[in-house]
């Protein structure tokens, strides 16, 4: 039987935020795994301050690999969410010849920027860290995420050697780096975040100690359009034009960025489509998403 999951919104934490977890869905089902994906949940990737944070993952059944590989980080405003909303992305990903995570992070406001921020590195150098036993190519591997888990995965790609954000999370001998990044509709400036953003003035104090006007230099720090330099890593962003929570400009900002330091950057544009893509918009974000892993991490890299 399938088991379904009805999550439950913290107190606090409004519909809207809760909306952010995913691409527009509040109820989520057991992934249906096929015959030829392994299916693994509940693993553990790391302990912060004796909090464990889990990650489930999804790997081609047959196949020796090295396989490349995808960590899936979810929204939800920093403050809510689960990694469960990213179970079939992941499975789909390797029906299709990739090991794929859905990863847990610390949440505000009990955990402030940047504690995600370190979970995630913590999960890209677990994964390189337990690339043998996972089959994992540790030269492929990618990331993606939504809203606040686009921001995440952003962050990623564009910090891959500042060590002020690799935290403590184990494996330290490993890289943080990612080869790519696919960016749906996070946000790249804090700074101009509010006023432009139905809850802006929300989310980020919750995750930053304060507004702009107390903690403009965190906003500063934890924006990802002002740690892009030409070593960051390829990038596709998805945005509509019609998003609410995150400006369109978000993506338009950041896209230029990266092109100005000669960093491969995409950016799919669908136009009236809102914070949480449905219908067609969720089909063209899709086919967008597994097109561009395709040709950033399908391809064995030289040794």
């Amino acid at each position: 039987m399938k088991r379904m999951r009805f999550e439950i919104i913290r107190g606090g934490v409004s519909v809207a935020a809760f909306l952010l977890a995913t691409w527009g869905a509040i109820l989520w089902a057991a992934p249906i795994v096929p015959e030829g994906v392994v299916w693994e949940e509940g693993i553990e990737y790391t302990r912060p301050d004796g909090e464990p944070l889990l990650l489930n993952l999804a790997r081609p059944k047959a196949g020796d690999g090295p396989f490349p590989a995808v960590i899936c980080i979810h929204g939800g405003g920093f403050r809510a969410g689960s990694r469960d909303g990213y179970d079939a992305l992941c499975v789909r990903l390797a029906a299709r010849g990739y090991v794929a995570a859905t990863i847990s992070y610390r949440l505000a406001p009990q955990h402030r920027f940047p504690a995600a921020v370190h979970d995630t590195k913590a999960a890209v150098r677990w994964l390189r860290a337990n690339a043998a036993k996972y089959a994992v190519d540790p030269a492929r591997i990618g990331v993606t995420g939504g809203s606040a888990g686009g921001h995440l995965a952003q962050f990623l790609g564009v910090t891959a050697h500042v060590p002020q954000f690799e935290g403590e999370g184990g494996h330290a001998e490993q890289s943080s780096a990612v080869e790519c990044v696919v960016n749906v509709y996070g946000p790249s400036d804090f700074t101009k975040s509010y006023g432009k953003s139905v809850d802006a003035h929300e989310v980020l104090p919750l995750w930053f100690g304060g507004n702009l006007d107390t903690h403009r230099d965190l906003h500063i720090q934890g924006s990802p359009l002002y740690w892009v330099t030409p070593d960051a890593a390829p990038t596709l962003c998805i945005h509509g034009t019609d998003d609410k929570y995150v400006a369109y400009e978000q993506a338009v900002w950041l896209v230029d960025r990266l092109k100005a330091s000669a960093v491969h950057a995409e950016l799919v544009t669908l136009e009236g489509a809102g914070h949480g893509f449905k219908g067609a918009d969720a089909e063209q974000a899709d086919v967008a998403l597994f097109e561009f892993f395709n040709r950033r991490l399908k391809t064995p890299k030289a040794r």
